[in-house]
């Protein structure tokens, strides 16, 4: 059985309000300055502390391990108090996922975002009923880019890798799916400095609705 593994924030929800939104929260109650949301985009997807670390940066702020962890808890008991103010689905994901569940795919997520704040955010937008596995960035020893909560989630979803695929919007993403040793199609619609179309995925979509005919071009190769 073959397997859809789906990144989360960029890929299947728009997350970036919500984030924003807790990062300033934060950066403010603790006497910097707040980031411009266009400055933060580039700053999503490699989770919480990453975020917070470069949310620093803007601010010229030294930090360390050590100061970044209290930020850190605020963050997160921030973020899961607001988990989906302003968090959706993507034009197109709920139907596509209906689609490939009634034609017998199974569906993971596989994100770097923590299990505690990924599984609550999957129910309050009515989509964890969509998925047979969610892998977090937490889950495993390792997260993303490595092979190893890619083929967690495969593993845990009932399916093989042979004929899996990952859909992700991140160099994260394509560098995982590579080393899990599966095809990957990218959404350019997500979170990454770099146009995602310059980092080699196998295809690039720009809606959804794209999505099965890119997955058939893929798995046939």
């Amino acid at each position: 059985m073959s397997v859809l593994v789906f990144d989360l924030d960029g890929t299947l929800v728009s997350s970036m309000e919500d984030l924003v939104a807790t990062l300033n929260a934060v950066l403010t109650s603790n006497g910097h300055s707040a980031v411009p949301q266009e400055k933060v985009v580039h700053m999503v997807g490699m989770g919480a502390k990453v975020l917070l670390q470069r949310g620093l940066d803007y601010n010229e702020t030294a930090w360390t391990e050590d100061t970044i962890l209290p930020l850190f808890d605020q963050f997160i008991e921030h973020y899961a108090a607001n988990i989906a103010v302003h968090t959706r689905a993507f034009d197109g994901v709920v139907p596509s996922l209906e689609r490939f569940r009634s034609e017998g795919w199974k569906l993971a997520v596989c994100t770097n975002k923590a299990e505690r704040l990924t599984l609550p955010l999957l129910e309050e937008l009515n989509l964890a009923k969509h998925f047979d596995a969610v892998v977090g960035g937490d889950t495993f020893r390792v997260s993303k880019p490595d092979a190893e909560p890619v083929h967690g989630a495969i593993e845990r979803a009932g399916g093989s890798i042979q004929g899996s695929v990952m859909i992700g919007d991140s160099g994260t993403d394509i560098n995982a799916a590579r080393n899990a040793g599966i095809p990957v199609i990218a959404v350019d619609f997500g979170y990454t400095p770099v146009p995602v179309s310059e980092l080699g995925p196998d295809k690039v979509i720009s809606h959804f609705d794209e999505l099965p005919a890119a997955i058939a071009e893929v798995t046939r190769a």
